[in-house]
């Protein structure tokens, strides 16, 4: 609206966006105050009219989205590969079209993300992969693609694509399975070759949100994560309460109704064995002896902390 170096009225700035006098004044001000160059003309046939450099940049930010956007671009690497030439090229752009009060914001928050070594170890998925079926999730049409099962072999699936989540930094694909008529849940590090089939589906309600689904889903397709210990119990806790709690990298399998193997890892035994009794639960068929040994030995410290007679070490 602002080009050229013309004055616009105030009122005709107004009613092209559609806001009150009053709101455009105090959007003109701060836009001012973060140090885009839009001045205003009183007088007869005064209103406003961009100064230095005669145009306003194709994005406008104030300082919290600055931040936001910065931080996002120099931390996206670690939610997906592929992506990182992109995201510099990006923050490149987004220093040059803002003002210099907002550029110092900007390299005020200069950051290197390290992946963590132990704590939600996941690959991050190809940026291609995320782009096509995505892209499917928009469109809403149906997607045709390979489903990597336990043993390692591909499975081929057409599904109804309908959400992407992220959580504990893994990506997840909610679907309906029409042929099963049910919902699923799929790892997308697991997919591969997705194809649009160009057949339109209706959006179904989906009862909760997909976060809730993939939180409470124990076979969602994630793998046991590469701990120094890793262990497993059964629990006399449903599969689906376990699995919304379980840390990052750990894997639940239903027994029935009321019970479910947990396998999760941990930087050690003792805190491998600690993880566990946060369920709250007894535990069996605990795997393997080491884990065992550890559960004896955080029972006795619990003991100790509660008072009880301390049995000497074995």
């Amino acid at each position: 609206m602002l080009t050229g170096g013309s004055t616009v009225p105030g009122q005709e700035l107004a009613r092209r966006l559609g806001v009150s006098g009053r709101t455009l004044r105090r959007d003109v001000e701060t836009l001012r105050d973060l140090g885009y160059a839009v001045e205003p003309v009183k007088g007869a046939g005064g209103g406003y009219r961009l100064g230095r450099g005669g145009a306003l940049p194709p994005l406008v930010l104030d300082e919290e989205q600055v931040v936001a956007v910065v931080v996002a671009l120099q931390t996206t690497s670690s939610a997906l590969r592929g992506i990182e030439g992109a995201a510099r090229r990006a923050l490149s752009t987004i220093r040059q079209v803002v003002p210099r009060r907002l550029r110092l914001d900007a390299d005020a928050f200069a950051v290197t993300a390290l992946p963590n070594q132990w704590e939600f170890p996941a690959p991050a998925p190809e940026t291609d992969l995320v782009r096509a079926v995505g892209a499917a999730v928009r469109q809403r049409v149906g997607l045709r693609l390979d489903y990597e099962g336990d043993d390692g072999s591909p499975a081929s699936r057409v599904l109804e694509p309908h959400h992407l989540v992220v959580w504990a930094a893994r990506w997840y694909l909610v679907a309906h399975d029409t042929g099963r008529g049910c919902w699923d849940v799929l790892r997308l590090d697991r997919v591969t070759r997705p194809e649009a089939t160009g057949v339109p589906f209706a959006a179904r309600e989906l009862p909760g949100g997909p976060a809730a689904l993939v939180q409470r889903t124990p076979d969602r397709g994630d793998r046991l994560a590469p701990w120094p210990c890793t262990g497993s119990a059964v629990l006399a806790v449903p599969a689906e309460l376990v699995a919304r709690f379980a840390p990052g990298g750990a894997v639940v399998r239903a027994l029935d109704g009321a019970r479910c193997e947990l396998s999760m890892g941990a930087w050690s035994w003792i805190g491998l064995a600690g993880l566990f009794t946060t369920f709250g639960s007894p535990l069996s068929d605990v795997r393997p002896v080491e884990l065992r040994q550890a559960c004896a030995l955080a029972a006795r410290h619990l003991s100790a902390g509660a008072g009880g007679a301390v049995s000497p070490a074995p």
